[in-house]
């Protein structure tokens, strides 16, 4: 299983989930879904800027587990 670290990086860089929302300016259930990890697909801008928001690539948002 792949998983979004966001929230992780979040707490790394001193930053709130609410920043990265207004940031991403997406709707907040699609949000909520996706950084809680229970979404099923994230569109390839939204993995773009939330790297270029969080300063990482995309190796260090996902993470693979044995789930």
């Amino acid at each position: 299983m792949i998983r979004l670290r966001v929230l992780e990086l979040l707490e790394q860089q001193g930053r709130t989930k609410y920043w990265l929302y207004k940031q991403l300016g997406m709707s907040y259930q699609n949000f909520s879904r996706m950084v809680n990890n229970e979404t099923k697909s994230i569109r390839y801008e939204n993995i773009e800027t939330m790297c270029l928001l969080l300063n990482c690539t995309p190796n260090e948002l996902f993470e693979i587990t044995e789930d």
